[in-house]
């Protein structure tokens, strides 16, 4: 006979598969209506670029592809995962926690297209004129569409997670699982942390690197105020109940 606990941990189990199956989806339902249209996207995207993009072979149209359509399939499915993992911590949460928490879901969605934004339009301009520049027509320049679109996403997508970082420390600070505090005792090892994900996402020179550690590390910074307000304003709901 199953003992109670291997009930609830059997049916926490069923819940996660349950939001797992419909975030994937989600993810699944979005990356096919993305790949309709990916001919638009591609265009709107190569619109501005000065030089003509080349292929080394049919496979790489079909990468191109896949890369663009699976970039705006994650994008639009962020909200429904934050609301899938708020519905599986709903049962644990208080009735207050519940509302707060649920107010995160819309700026997860807002935070990650900002990100991406100031990756695409500050970022990426600034290291692809700076990295061209080092030819001085010294080189032939000559893009291929492959190379192109993993420099472009390399600069860009990392900082739609990154941007999260707020939201998310303000939304474990809720629960609990984290305070103002704790995130300045670590403030070192966190910019540590931070440096070395810029220098991973970044291209291999110290421009790109500046250009990536000082909005993280703002960020950051942040999030250590956002999370100081959310726990001050925990505390004091906690007072005023008891």
């Amino acid at each position: 006979m199953a003992k109670p606990q291997d009930m609830d941990l059997i049916g926490h189990f069923e819940e996660l598969r349950k939001r797992l199956i419909i975030t994937i989806g989600t993810f699944l339902v979005l990356f096919i209506i993305a790949f309709i249209y990916v001919q638009d996207i591609y265009q709107w995207i190569v619109s501005d670029i000065e030089v003509q993009l080349a292929i080394l072979g049919p496979s790489d149209i079909l990468w191109v592809y896949l890369l663009l359509a699976c970039v705006v399939a994650i994008s639009g499915t962020i909200p429904m995962a934050a609301y899938q993992f708020w519905l599986f911590v709903r049962p644990a949460l208080k009735e207050m926690e519940r509302k707060v928490t649920l107010a995160y879901i819309p700026a997860l969605f807002l935070l990650f297209i900002i990100g991406i934004s100031f990756g695409y339009f500050v970022i990426f301009p600034i290291v692809y004129q700076f990295l061209l520049s080092l030819s001085e027509d010294m080189f032939m320049t000559f893009f291929t569409t492959e190379k192109y679109f993993r420099f472009l996403l390399h600069m860009t997508l990392p900082f739609g997670f990154l941007f999260e970082l707020p939201v998310v420390i303000m939304f474990l600070t809720s629960l609990g699982v984290l305070n103002p505090y704790r995130l300045q005792k670590i403030r070192k090892y966190s910019y540590f942390v931070l440096i070395v994900t810029a220098v991973l996402i970044t291209p291999p020179d110290l421009l790109s690197d500046i250009l990536v550690i000082i909005p993280l590390i703002f960020l950051y910074e942040c999030s250590v105020l956002l999370s100081k307000v959310v726990y001050r304003r925990k505390q004091k709901v906690q007072l005023a109940a008891n």
